[in-house]
């Protein structure tokens, strides 16, 4: 077991349970996939509904190697729909990247996403003493970008031609953080929003 850990973490609230991803989940999570076409965006790496199997058996093995820990996002009913995970896990910092996040576009607009990062936010600063939590996202994803600004998250500049996505076209990242300090009122800035009639 990591520092960071253990392995099969769950957290729970009361929109949302992330379990220890699973294979048992592909089917659930292809068809999560497959609402809306998310795994047709360029722009983002969403698991295709036939590439789910490889997906979760690659977050897996990251899991097996200490520096992933994958999840299945549940909404309150139990139902898998969509995947998230501590990732880039630095264990002498301590410091953790919430990535390789996404949901249906039906569980989208709600409190589930809130709740998700307000849970394992909580669990990076308050369990494991993390400095800071990191998010990135391709510079071009304004959806993805509002998302992560609406935690209170601050951006700490774009890495230029950061990556090669698998369309051949070169991502440029935005990279977010949250550090230790910030948490308190990010925090009580999540409860609001939680709190607020829907």
């Amino acid at each position: 077991m990591s520092r960071l850990g253990p392995p099969d973490l769950r957290l729970s609230g009361r929109h949302v349970t992330l379990v220890p991803l699973d294979p048992g989940h592909a089917a659930a999570l292809s068809h999560a996939s497959a609402e809306g076409g998310l795994h047709e965006l360029w722009y983002t790496s969403v698991p295709s509904p036939q590439g789910m199997n490889a997906e979760i058996a690659r977050r897996l093995k990251l899991r097996d190697l200490g520096s992933m820990i994958p999840f299945a996002t549940c909404d309150a009913g139990g139902r898998p729909v969509g995947m998230t995970t501590f990732m880039h896990i630095d264990h002498a910092t301590p410091r953790v990247e919430i990535g390789s996040t996404w949901i249906a576009p039906s569980a989208q607009r709600g409190p589930l996403n809130t709740e998700a990062k307000r849970l394992m936010l909580a669990h990076a600063f308050e369990v494991w003493g993390c400095l800071a939590v990191e998010f990135r996202t391709h510079r071009l994803n304004a959806q993805s970008r509002r998302a992560i600004e609406r935690l209170g998250a601050q951006l700490d500049g774009i890495l230029r031609a950061h990556m090669r996505l698998p369309n051949g076209t070169i991502r440029d990242t935005a990279v977010y953080s949250i550090t230790a300090s910030d948490w308190p009122s990010v925090r009580a800035h999540l409860d609001w929003q939680l709190a607020r009639p829907r």
